[in-house]
């Protein structure tokens, strides 16, 4: 099942996307101890270590969703800051997404706590190729809060020097095509350590900065809970 959605791009205005596959690259940090830490840090939650690294969780593409208000079954899941690759076919493009994961089930099985959760993506992207040498002086940021009168907490920061090359995440992919993907594929791939560990967060903002042009894709969503009967 596809799900189409509307983008801002750097260069043709506003784009419509229809999207076919989506899949989560995990545990893909460049440096091992960064692996190892992120693995122990969601150890403490009960979830067990990857049977490799990276691993390719492959979801609904219908989890894609541009909303800024979210709900989730239960309080505890929480947001992951995200690079998101689009290939629409024509051209590969950049953008950013959160990997919501139920992090209760996850404890049960990783799969299936990625595929309970919608993943928000934000409505602006830029086109791979541009950035292509540069891609690791990008930074992701995101923050957390609880209340729109609370103070935003810096969650997790990073520069993609932290993550696998992007086209190599691409090239071991199961929709990999040469140095693309398959046309109508998204893929998030990979995220950093949560600052004080993971934890849930009524709101969540996350920021992609290009340093070189100044410019930031943002997006901001709230995460309802819903109750959980028994």
């Amino acid at each position: 099942m596809s799900v189409t959605l509307q983008y801002d791009t750097d260069d043709t205005g506003t784009k419509t996307i229809t999207i076919d596959n989506l899949v989560v690259a995990g545990w893909t940090a460049r440096d091992r101890a960064a692996v190892d830490h992120h693995i122990a840090e969601l150890a403490a939650l009960g979830v067990p270590a990857p049977s490799q690294v990276p691993l390719f969780y492959r979801l609904s593409a219908q989890l894609l969703t541009q909303a800024e208000d979210v709900e989730f079954l239960g309080g505890e899941a929480s947001g992951e800051i995200e690079p998101l690759i689009i290939d629409d076919g024509e051209a590969l493009w950049l953008g950013l997404g959160s990997d919501h994961t139920d992090r209760k089930l996850e404890s049960v099985s990783v799969a299936f706590s990625k595929q309970a959760c919608a993943k928000p993506v934000a409505r602006q992207l830029w086109r791979f190729d541009d950035l292509r040498d540069r891609l690791d002086d990008l930074v992701l940021t995101s923050w957390i809060r609880d209340a729109d009168d609370a103070e935003w907490q810096l969650y997790q920061q990073g520069t993609l020097a932290a993550i696998r090359p992007l086209a190599e995440l691409m090239a071991t992919s199961p929709f990999a095509q040469g140095e693309r993907l398959a046309p109508g594929t998204a893929m998030m791939c990979g995220t950093f350590g949560a600052m004080g560990g993971v934890r849930p967060a009524g709101q969540f903002h996350m920021e992609l900065h290009d340093p070189e042009r100044d410019r930031r894709i943002a997006h901001s969503y709230r995460a309802k809970a819903l109750p959980v009967i028994a």
